[in-house]
């Protein structure tokens, strides 16, 4: 009882939680994203194996990040996680030109599930500090979302080590959100 007066309380008052899954190959920069939201810092990870999850709260909202390793090995455990995903924020090593393509497959697998109809898409252009890094709109053209029309969707420029342009996307999935809540 005490957890449902509270959710209610924080929908009232304007707390909400939101669930996130975080995906992209492997290297992509996803791990470096979430302990970046997290703890504000950059920490040197290795590959993952299995999953991490954290609890992120920004302006009211706790995103609770879901982040699952990216080797091809791993994905198809993918579709494990998908169940009462809002939002999927697929991270891109916008540097990795070779993989692109591997990339546009495997979210347009992702999306094609229908556990993941519903849930918004946040694109994470990543590793924009680096030579020869493909833009926002170089990676929404390889990705092949201008051909999206039944879902809401959002590319954004991010450096996972100095934290550049995570909050945005958070701020974009936190404002979608409320649009499709009654």
């Amino acid at each position: 009882m005490g957890a449902n007066l509270s959710k209610a309380l924080g929908k009232l008052f304007g707390n909400r939680e939101m669930r996130l899954l975080m995906l992209g190959l492997d290297a992509a920069g996803k791990t470096t994203i979430l302990y970046k939201l997290k703890l504000n810092q950059s920490v040197t990870t290795i590959p993952t194996v299995g999953f991490n999850v954290e609890t992120v709260t920004y302006k009211n909202v706790k995103f609770n990040v879901w982040d699952v390793g990216g080797q091809d090995k791993i994905r198809p455990l993918w579709r494990h996680y998908y169940t009462g995903t809002q939002g999927l924020v697929f991270v891109v090593d916008s540097q990795d030109r070779e993989r692109i393509d591997e990339a546009k497959q495997e979210l347009h697998r992702i999306l094609s599930d229908r556990e993941m109809k519903e849930c918004l898409l946040l694109v994470f252009a990543n590793k924009q500090d680096l030579p020869g890094a493909m833009s926002p709109a170089e990676v929404t053209e390889k990705l092949g979302l201008h051909r999206m029309r039944d879902r809401s969707w959002y590319v954004h420029p991010s450096c996972a080590t100095t934290g550049e342009g995570l909050f945005e996307g958070l701020q974009w999935l936190n404002q979608n959100v409320k649009k499709r809540q009654p």
